[in-house]
């Protein structure tokens, strides 16, 4: 079997700069609608692009190899911020980027893993993600694949019982081939997460499970890179969390100040100014 170096080695493209193309290619596909969960997919791209291009083993051109990390969308709606990462690695190719959301699509507007190359499970009933990704932890020990499992949940998520199970059997199950990232933006269909059914003291519950916890900026690269690292390379026997707090809509100012951004309404003549906006911070 032949090694395999994380994509991010060897590139001489910044985490930056992944980022910055993660929301672009976000921004078109929700062009291509007139909608979509834009909010989440610019708030979340930090994070996608540390989690693809930094801490993750896997094979753009086999999205199937038995040894890749597997990363599982538990919110399916934001599908749109995966395909854009998935284009982005080279998983899916650019030119689909113009059918998101159409008939006979590869990329649906809610994710299905049937659907798509890098889609390891179908999200949407929100609450499962966790528990999917406690079975498939257990099953690669069993087979001793050092693979690592990434849950992508959501803050809305902590208000599902299932979670909660799914996170005391992964402590007590030992399972540190599991990685369960939060992406606390404070938003969920009803109003702000916290308002709605607060999960605080978040850190101190995670950890009260049996999980190694971490709390971070996840809009700050670096930050969002030392955590990654810090879970990966944790010694002890026990599954890891990282709640990232993130702010919707990031990098596009006009959209980050909306009210209601849980699913934010870009009119038909603000998709081009929201590009112009995120071009005007390109980074190298």
């Amino acid at each position: 079997m032949t090694a395999t170096m994380r994509p991010a080695q060897g590139s001489n493209i910044s985490l930056a700069r992944r980022a910055w193309e993660i929301r672009r290619k976000a921004l078109r596909m929700g062009q291509v609608q007139g909608q979509g969960y834009i909010g989440q997919a610019l708030g979340v791209a930090d994070v996608l692009a540390v989690a693809y291009f930094h801490a993750m083993d896997y094979r753009p051109e086999d999205p199937e190899w038995e040894g890749r990390d597997r990363f599982l969308l538990s919110i399916g709606h934001y599908a749109i911020a995966l395909y854009a990462v998935l284009i982005e690695a080279g998983i899916l190719p650019e030119d689909e980027l113009e059918t998101y959301g159409m008939d006979d699509s590869r990329m649906p507007m809610s994710g299905m893993a049937s659907y798509t190359p890098g889609m390891e499970i179908t999200g949407g009933s929100l609450g499962h993600g966790l528990g999917i990704a406690v079975g498939m932890a257990m099953g690669l020990k069993r087979k001793k694949n050092p693979a690592f499992v990434i849950n992508l949940m959501s803050d809305g998520e902590l208000g599902e019982g299932s979670t909660w199970e799914a996170a005391m059997s992964a402590s007590a199950q030992g399972l540190d081939n599991l990685i369960c990232i939060i992406d606390f933006n404070d938003q969920q269909a009803d109003g702000p997460s916290t308002q709605v059914l607060s999960s605080e003291p978040l850190p101190e519950k995670w950890q009260a499970f049996g999980w190694f916890t971490q709390r971070v900026d996840g809009n700050d690269i670096d930050a969002v890179r030392a955590a990654f690292d810090a879970a990966r390379a944790h010694p002890g026997p026990q599954p890891r969390a990282i709640i990232f707090d993130t702010v919707m809509c990031r990098g596009v100012p006009f959209l980050e100040a909306r009210e209601i951004t849980h699913f934010v309404r870009v009119e038909a003549d603000e998709w081009d100014k929201a590009l112009a906006v995120l071009d005007e911070g390109k980074p190298l």
